[in-house]
């Protein structure tokens, strides 16, 4: 009979403990009130970092209402909302950059 291995001090996978998948804005992407990016760039809250932002969860906004504005090619972009409603959720942080198709915002 051999001995047994020798400790080395490095942890092995344990195969049970398995990372759950973090929501993703994919999962939104069918809601009916996502409002998607048009266009890829760097969105923002506010017209200027001094600026209050466009809107906030739970403001009521309107058809045509800008909700965001998204740099691209050093050109500021509004956008704005496609249906009246309420924001429900937004899914950017200030100053990040999106893809598009991301959604950012759920106005419902």
């Amino acid at each position: 009979m051999s001995p047994p291995p020798p400790n080395t001090g490095v942890p092995t996978a344990n195969p049970v403990a398995a990372a759950v998948p973090a929501a993703t804005d994919s999962d939104l992407s069918n809601h009916p009130g996502a409002i998607p990016s048009p266009l890829v760039g760097t969105a923002y809250h506010a017209a200027s970092p001094d600026a209050a932002p466009f809107v906030n969860v739970g403001d009521h906004v309107t058809a045509g209402q800008t909700l965001l504005v998204i740099e691209a090619m050093k050109t500021f972009n509004e956008i704005p909302s496609p249906r009246s409603g309420t924001v429900t959720q937004i899914l950017f942080d200030n100053a990040t950059p999106v893809e598009y198709g991301d959604v950012l915002m759920i106005v419902d």
